[in-house]
């Protein structure tokens, strides 16, 4: 599925043109952008809150024995 967002600005002259360009494709919907209010992704850096952490499962603690083979 392909959306194509008009801008409110230029719904009136762009939005019914592209609805009879689009009419014989059924993959594609044409819709308008209708969001209001600031832009909240500027001024801060996405992900401030993230800690990054170590997944993989702990050591078992303790020591290992001698991996070399006897002479």
């Amino acid at each position: 599925m392909i959306t194509c967002v008009v801008p409110r600005e230029l719904a009136d002259e762009l939005y019914d043109t592209l609805v009879a360009y689009y009419a014989n494709n059924p993959n594609v919907e044409v819709i308008v952008d209708r969001r209001t209010g600031p832009d909240r992704r500027r001024g801060t850096s996405p992900g401030g809150k993230r800690v990054t952490r170590d997944r993989r499962r702990p050591r078992v603690p303790g020591t290992f024995l001698d991996t070399d083979p006897p002479a």
